[in-house]
């Protein structure tokens, strides 16, 4: 590793979304530039007791189409979808002719194999501990997210998982664009899966008030921003990005979607669950960000936000916003795409950035759907209800979680 190897540019050559508007990046792409809405009523599990009784789930989700049949049996739904995410990532992508000790697997999850878990904890309560699968520690543990991937591709650079809840996937690429860039890696496969909809998970976001309770009209439940929202929409899936030096990507003939130019991490040192006063910590993300790109604010034409639908969260990131960009924050395009996949948890950063990315390609800024009443502590342009035809060269993408880790990534349109 030489001191050169920290400018290297590091690209984007695949992407993989599987979410509750769809089981791939284009069907997903598809819905979201619509203004569609993955939201209903919770299929997997009886949730009339509940107070929150909707989400945004994948639905019929065969693993056996993306692994081996019987590691899909030995394995949680969070791996599930990880792979399926995968798969479309690599597509294409002929791994023999390269050098499987430089490609690593980076993958985040927030919460991991909790389904597994609430699973075999009934079995140990209603059974016996010796009706406990064997396969409970390697199914549950978060970290097989991007084990199995690994070892599903035989990709033996570096290998692991971060855990920094809704930021987990922002964190994942974050460390593989590093990994890049300090020459540990040539490429790696990064991003993040969540398959949170389960029981007790939902319990616990019920008992914290912290999802919308609009039921019976489950496609506008979620609503960032707009003055009546009542809570986060809880959804699931995963998104996956192949990222690569520009001279591996170049030798090997790839196509490149896009330049990942700006990383910003930072801790608000506050609260386990509210954001810093004023959004003191997205500030410094998306500033450092800003640093690391060697670009002003001006430049910087869409942000995908972080824009929860929760009523903290909305109006810090928008103050947060005005502080970073000052009188370019009222030309900004803002949207939140949570709007209509949901909070992906650890995996909403991954997906969010491969929509900047999509938007790029396509020349369209993603909506935010539900936006029906003016909130004034949120009066940025929010791209209301219906995607807007714009050129964009350079996108943001935020992501806050729990325990106040932030994330910013910029995304730049690739040119030589």
């Amino acid at each position: 590793m030489t001191r050169e190897t920290h400018s290297r540019r590091v690209v984007v050559t695949g992407v993989g979304a599987i979410t509750g508007l769809g089981h791939s990046t284009a069907e997903t792409w598809a819905g979201i530039v619509a203004g569609k809405s993955g939201v209903a009523p919770i299929a997997s599990f009886d949730a009339s007791a509940y107070p929150t009784r909707i989400g945004a789930e994948v639905r019929n989700l065969v693993p056996e189409e993306y692994m081996d049949p019987k590691d899909a049996k030995r394995t949680d739904r969070c791996v599930h979808l990880s792979m399926a995410a995968a798969r479309q990532a690599l597509a294409g992508v002929n791994f023999d002719q390269l050098n499987r000790d430089r490609i690593g697997v980076v993958i985040g999850s927030g919460i991991g194999g909790i389904a597994t878990f609430e699973k075999q904890h009934a079995n140990l309560i209603g059974r016996g501990p010796d009706k406990v699968s064997p396969f409970f520690i390697p199914m549950m543990i978060s970290d097989m997210t991007s084990g199995y991937v690994s070892i599903a591709t035989n990709l033996r650079g570096p290998n692991y998982t971060t855990v920094s809840a809704c930021s987990s996937g922002g964190n994942a690429i974050a460390d593989a664009f590093m990994l890049i860039q300090a020459g540990l890696a040539d490429a790696v496969v990064t991003g993040g899966a969540e398959a949170a909809i389960t029981p007790m998970s939902f319990a616990g976001f019920c008992s914290a008030r912290a999802m919308s309770r609009r039921n019976d009209e489950p496609q506008k439940a979620s609503r960032p921003f707009d003055a009546e929202r009542d809570g986060f929409v809880m959804g699931e899936g995963a998104g996956i990005l192949l990222l690569e030096s520009l001279e591996h990507a170049r030798a090997r003939g790839a196509k490149i979607l896009a330049e990942i130019v700006g990383i910003g991490l930072t801790g608000d040192a506050y609260h386990m669950t509210s954001p810093a006063p004023n959004g003191e910590g997205a500030v410094r993300a998306m500033q450092m960000a800003l640093a690391v790109a060697g670009l002003g604010p001006t430049s910087v034409a869409y942000i995908n936000a972080h824009g929860t639908s929760t009523e903290l969260n909305d109006a810090s990131e928008t103050a947060a916003i005005k502080q970073v960009f000052g009188d370019h924050a009222r030309k900004l395009a803002v949207s939140s795409t949570k709007s209509m996949v949901g909070h992906l948890l650890g995996a909403a950063a991954a997906v969010e950035l491969i929509f900047c990315i999509l938007a790029i390609r396509d020349d369209v800024i993603p909506p935010t759907i539900n936006q029906e009443h003016p909130d004034p502590a949120c009066d940025l342009d929010y791209v209301p209800n219906a995607a807007r035809k714009q050129r964009i060269d350079v996108a943001l993408s935020n992501a806050f979680g729990f325990g106040g880790h932030n994330t910013a990534i910029i995304v730049r349109r690739f040119s030589d």
